[in-house]
């Protein structure tokens, strides 16, 4: 049973309501990809395709693990932003000890399957035998980051849930700060290669939760801490589990996805993978920035659930697609104009830039058309309609294998660019048209405010 109020709470939803939970967290999501570009640039100083491919096969791994259990944080998010509209405060606490006795649970898990776990991705990546090895050298080095980055990402989907996006942007930038600063030093520095890269991230995960344990104290003040028992009660754990469980389906569904797609671009060829993974975070940049819009359009469609306040919802909505789609057009142009320096700045390889600048205008393409997925994304998870978000999860990941069937033959590693796109767009559609529906059932029928 969703945490829902009686009567309805109104309270208004405007572009500055959007902003301030946007902007912040545009900011703060924006260190992510920031990290990743700054391992690339300085593992591409290097001048080796092979150590390139390894740092993006090592991150895609990680991306994997992080992404399915990204639930963490998008779950504990929802949970919390209707908890918060309902204005059931124990029920805000007691999500995020669920949450973050999950993370350390899972973390562990992790790090004991660690070899297993790395040997599987191998196989199935099938890489040359320069980039397996010093993939591993990165691997064995960031797992032991796994069980911190969960905590942190409970702890910042707590804030999220709250509306605190300057305190999870705070995180973020320390998490960036740290990373970035100790990834130039322990690789340009010290000269410990990709392992350097790697310890970066353990270093910077570790300050972080560190920091999320003071801010988490701070916020909770004197309320007493539930006994293990409370945690783990048989409803409220489950419920949580049970809101998670699609969410998890639909996470493992994406990054299965971009895996297979690395994996066919690893098959071209030492320089395509590496071609195809520096555009990628063209596309990762691009989402950065409209994950900050998700993460505004999360809250506030969680908050207008609990609150049982329609009005609220379908502005947050109209609110949310007009203003994604704005920003997603202006980062597309943006990528078409500055792309090539972008590119340059990522690596010194001339086989490999010359590779990049041929599929530049795919990941060009990729905010315009992914603009909705990520939008819809944070309405369905607010809302926690995980089973529907799931199953048009499945649609569009059929609908990128029946393209990629066809097009990679004829066309390459366009068709497999192309089969990305039709992925990312098939996703925000059927998302889309399922809401009038999915809001009806949820608040009983309403004219649009």
């Amino acid at each position: 049973m969703i945490t829902v109020s009686r009567t309805p709470r109104p309270f208004a939803v405007t572009v500055r309501t959007v902003a301030g939970i946007a902007v912040p967290m545009t900011l703060a999501y924006l260190s992510t990809p920031l990290i990743g570009i700054v391992d690339v640039a300085v593992i591409g100083q290097l001048g080796d395709a092979a150590l390139l491919g390894a740092v993006a096969l090592g991150a895609l791994l990680f991306d994997f693990l992080g992404v399915s259990l990204n639930f963490l944080r998008s779950g504990t998010t929802g949970l919390v932003a209707q908890a918060m509209g309902a204005e059931d405060r124990e029920a805000e606490a007691m999500v995020l000890w669920r949450a973050l006795l999950f993370a350390a649970v899972a973390g562990v898990l992790i790090v004991l399957l660690r070899r297993p776990m790395l040997d599987l991705f191998l196989l199935a990546m099938g890489p040359s035998e320069a980039v397996a090895s010093a993939t591993r050298d990165y691997f064995t080095v960031r797992v032991f980051a796994m069980p911190l980055m969960l905590g942190n990402y409970a702890i910042l989907g707590w804030l999220l849930g709250l509306g605190r996006s300057r305190v999870g942007l705070m995180l973020q930038v320390v998490t960036a700060l740290v990373n970035i600063t100790a990834s130039v030093w322990m690789v340009m520095g010290l000269g410990y290669g990709v392992a350097g890269a790697a310890a970066a991230s353990v270093l910077a995960e570790a300050v972080t939760l560190a920091l999320g344990a003071v801010v988490v104290g701070r916020a909770l003040g004197r309320r007493p801490r539930p006994a293990l028992a409370a945690v783990l009660e048989r409803a409220g754990f489950f419920r949580m589990m049970a809101v998670n469980r699609d969410i998890f389906i639909r996470s493992m569904l994406l990054i299965g996805t971009f895996s297979f797609f690395s994996a066919v671009g690893a098959r071209f060829g030492d320089v395509t993978l590496a071609a195809n993974a520096i555009l990628l975070n063209v596309f990762l940049l691009g989402g950065y920035f409209l994950d900050g819009l998700a993460t505004a359009s999360e809250q506030l469609a969680g908050r207008s659930v609990g609150a049982n306040y329609r009005p609220a919802f379908d502005r947050t909505v109209r609110l949310s697609v007009v203003i994604g789609i704005a920003m997603a057009a202006t980062l597309s142009a943006a990528a078409l104009v500055f792309g090539e320096a972008f590119v340059y700045a990522l690596t010194t390889s001339p086989e490999v830039r010359a590779m990049s600048l041929v599929y530049l205008g795919w990941a060009a393409a990729t905010p315009i058309v992914g603009a909705l997925a990520f939008i819809m994304d944070g309405i369905y998870i607010g809302a926690t309609w995980s089973v529907m978000m799931r199953n048009m999860m499945v649609v569009s990941a059929l609908a990128f294998f029946a393209v990629w069937a066809v097009a990679v033959p004829l066309l390459g590693n366009h068709g497999l660019w192309l089969a990305l796109l039709v992925f990312l767009g098939a996703r925000g559609f059927t998302l889309l048209l399922a809401v009038p529906a999915r809001a009806r059932a949820t608040f009983g029928p309403a004219a649009l405010a």
